[in-house]
């Protein structure tokens, strides 16, 4: 876990100009801990104290919204696990009198209940029906939608905190259970104070960077807010990213009088204790507020290529240096003679009767490249050679080698490519590329542009991936930064010299580097906005 995102804690209330200048910014949960000790709400609605007699005296039969949910004690945000079913609060507040006196559902409740459509088929086991309600987010105040304030009344007994004065809210609402709760794991669309009045809540918290790991529901759908994942008994077969889902979450828990800033984003799985009350405060963040609408369309690209160049970093960045240096031993591990004349070996004369091609071989000295380069050229002439499939190297090689070969080539390494679309691991090339300074690639790009030209030809046409041209053009980037413009300038005339059609090259490579960003935008959607546009489901084993 970040530090940054650690949760702070507060033993007393921030004030104004310090929760707007030193924690509302910072779009990190903080406890504030006693913040709401001195509402009257804690003491006249304790029902340990007789609360319940005053909140059912106090706002009667007014019929409320309560969630009845097919998957009780979780409570889940999608509208197929639950419903909302119109009930008078004080049969709500009885009901939850008779809970606290008895534990399985008495005939007198159940028949009260029927009425309201709120025992189901399992009703009579007694206490299935109890824990299928809950009150959920029923207004105390809501600004866009005031003719659906229901408990408005109950506002007396509440205070504004006082660094919430300046904040313009959006809503106040009531969170009420008669017995054990749990919500699903979502976020909201605004800041949230969530203030408990009477008994206890524990808030598992994760930031939104972590929405990979809790797969969130479609953009699309009805309840885009919520994660697809059972945190209490996740299929890691179907939402494997979901097993490492803790290693960045945060647990707190509230007692009467504390009180919880949950920033826009964030996600929250709330447990709450039998009869637990809590009032929120919603409020637009200062982010959205200054969001200006003809600028939606800007901010959308500008964030998803942040979160592309942030996916395949961490697509090429998977190679820890562990794994490089693997790699480089191996190549290390290559034999080599230390000599130029490579015609005593039957893979570097078949590569270089390949490269022929009509013209004299323009020969750049390779003795002049360092053992590491060396072997690392040993080790992309096989790789080429492997795929070309000489099938008799004793034999002379005739002109129509070469055609032959390039197109053997093309076809075996489209699979290559396609197989190797977005796994670093799977793909040899790349791999090796990874492992280069970019002065060694110079090198041994310049030594194959002079010696071995066709074998280049093939590699980069028709060997080279997305990832490997992704890797390619990310070391050319260092290089430019690394040599004078002079030398950039004979480094690619050399390299793409060595190609029939220099222009077919660069839309190679550009379209590899392409692709490879497609991928990582269709990963961006599938991890961020639960949006697959292959049209498949998460299968088993897929990360």
């Amino acid at each position: 876990m970040d530090e940054s995102l650690r949760v702070q804690r507060f033993e007393e209330p921030p004030s104004s100009n310090e929760f707007e200048t030193l924690i509302e910014p910072r779009n990190v949960p903080a406890v504030f801990a006693g913040c709401v000790k001195d509402w009257a709400a804690l003491v006249k609605w304790n029902p340990s104290n007789g609360g319940l007699d005053y909140l059912q005296e106090r706002v009667g039969s007014c019929i409320v919204e309560a969630m009845l949910s097919r998957s009780a004690p979780v409570f889940y945000g999608d509208l197929r696990s639950h419903e909302r079913v119109p009930l008078p609060f004080s049969t709500f507040i009885g009901y939850c009198k008779q809970q606290n006196q008895i534990k399985d559902c008495g005939r007198n409740v159940c028949s009260e209940l029927e009425g309201y459509g709120l025992t189901g088929p399992n009703a009579e086991h007694g206490e299935d029906a109890p824990r299928q309600i809950y009150l959920a987010q029923v207004p105390i105040m809501n600004v866009e939608k005031e003719e659906r304030v229901q408990l408005e009344i109950l506002r007396e007994d509440t205070e504004m905190p006082a660094f919430l004065e300046r904040k313009p809210l959006a809503s106040i609402n009531l969170w009420m259970n008669n017995a054990e709760a749990r919500s699903s794991t979502h976020y909201d669309p605004h800041h949230n104070l969530l203030c408990v009045v009477a008994g206890r809540k524990q808030v598992v918290l994760w930031p939104p960077s972590a929405s990979p790991m809790l797969y969130p529901m479609p953009i699309y759908g009805e309840a885009s807010n919520h994660s697809s994942v059972a945190l209490e008994n996740p299929d890691i077969s179907i939402y494997p990213r979901a097993e490492c889902s803790m290693e960045y979450s945060q647990k707190v828990v509230l007692h009467a009088g504390d009180a919880l800033f949950i920033p826009e984003g964030w996600f929250h799985q709330v447990d709450s204790d039998n009869l637990t009350v809590a009032i929120n405060f919603w409020w637009r963040s200062n982010v959205m507020t200054c969001m200006l609408e003809h600028m939606d369309a800007y901010y959308l690209r500008r964030i998803l290529r942040r979160l592309m160049d942030k996916e395949m970093d961490q697509v090429l960045n998977k190679s820890s240096s562990a794994g490089i240096g693997k790699m480089k031993r191996h190549i290390s591990e290559l034999p080599s003679n230390g000599k130029s004349d490579y015609s005593g070996n039957e893979l570097d004369q078949a590569c270089e009767e390949m490269d022929l091609k009509g013209k004299e071989l323009q020969h750049k000295n390779l003795l002049e490249l360092e053992p590491f380069a060396l072997q690392v050229l040993h080790e992309l002439v096989s790789l080429v050679h492997d795929h070309v499939h000489v099938s008799d190297q004793s034999q002379p090689v005739q002109s129509t080698f070469i055609n032959d070969s390039a197109a053997r080539v093309k076809g075996e390494c489209k699979e290559i490519a396609a197989a190797n679309l977005f796994h670093l691991d799977d793909d040899p090339v790349a791999k090796i590329l990874l492992t280069l300074e970019p002065s060694t690639l110079q090198h041994v790009f310049l030594a194959m542009a002079y010696n071995f030209p066709r074998t280049l030809e093939a590699l980069i046409l028709h060997l080279l991936s997305p990832v490997g041209a992704e890797v390619l053009t990310r070391k050319f980037d260092e290089t430019d930064q690394q040599i004078t413009e002079e030398d950039r300038n004979k480094f690619y005339q050399v390299f793409y010299g060595a190609f029939d059609d220099q222009f077919t090259v660069m839309d190679a490579i550009l379209n590899g580097k392409e692709s490879f960003a497609l991928q990582a935008f269709k990963n961006v959607l599938d991890k961020f906005m639960g949006v697959n546009l292959d049209g498949q489901k998460p299968k088993a084993g897929t990360k």
